[in-house]
């Protein structure tokens, strides 16, 4: 990484630092100064204090979480990419399926959890559906939308040199929606944590969400809070993995092209 990088970095990381340490101490001040109780509102030391104490059944509840939003999320993804390609090429398809699709948008998620535990049981196989259905609208419509906007101009261009419609499909139109499918994975990875811990709150026998159920019955409000802070840590860390491997095939992808380019002329 160059210092320019780290520089850039830097500028862009330090003002939502900065907001979220003054929130911090104005929540923790304000917590002092009217002397809210804890299982109403704990203040952020009690919370860092909690989260240490249950650091080790969190942590369990936590890996439980982490690998469920993992399997799902590479389901929900990829099944995601295979449709969005498959009405793609396949006009009669997308003008079949594109209307439904978005449709059955229309209903919550938490909504279908209860009738997959229903038809599926407690296991593992209703909470992967539920993390797929979560991850899976938005790579599947940000990938097509990628795909309509290729470039006409180097559409008709192979079309007039008489590139077939694979080769067409390979080399221009899915590395043109490289950047609107990546999108689609960032608010992929943030829904799949969500997915994951609504799943855990139908029905688990561990993990975050079965987590938050149990101390919502005993009113710990402070391990609820340290349980939300694990989330959104989880969120963040898929949003940059997601974010990382992006940088390495996108901008990385066109670096070698720029540069066999210019060996070329």
């Amino acid at each position: 990484m160059t210092r320019s990088t780290l520089n850039q970095w830097f500028r862009s990381a330090w003002p939502p630092f900065v907001a979220v340490l003054l929130f911090l101490t104005a929540w923790e001040a304000a917590v002092r100064f009217f002397g809210i109780e804890a299982w109403i509102l704990p203040s952020p030391s009690v919370i860092a204090q909690e989260a240490s104490n249950s650091a080790s059944s969190l942590w369990m509840h936590t890996l439980s979480t982490l690998q469920l939003t993992l399997i799902g999320f590479a389901i929900g993804s990829t099944f995601g990419l295979l449709v969005a390609c498959a009405l793609h090429l396949v006009p009669l398809l997308k003008s079949a399926l594109y209307p439904l699709l978005i449709l059955s948008q229309n209903v919550p998620t938490i909504a279908l959890a209860p009738l997959l535990m229903i038809w599926f049981g407690f296991g593992l196989l209703p909470k992967i559906i539920v993390i797929t259905l979560v991850c899976f609208f938005p790579v599947a419509v940000s990938t097509m939308d990628g795909f309509a906007q290729t470039d006409r101009t180097m559409l008709n261009y192979m079309r007039m040199i008489g590139a077939k419609r694979t080769q067409i499909f390979r080399k221009l139109e899915f590395p043109h929606a490289l950047p609107s499918m990546f999108s689609g994975l960032r608010i992929a990875a943030t829904y799949s944590v969500m997915g994951a811990v609504i799943a855990e709150w139908i029905g688990a026998q561990k993990g975050i969400g079965y987590y938050m159920i149990l101390q919502k019955s005993a009113f710990r409000t402070d391990r609820i809070f340290a349980a939300i802070v694990i989330i959104v840590v989880l969120s963040l860390l898929l949003f940059l993995l997601v974010t990382l491997i992006e940088r390495l095939v996108v901008r990385g992808g066109r670096r070698g092209e720029s540069s066999e380019g210019g060996e070329s002329r």
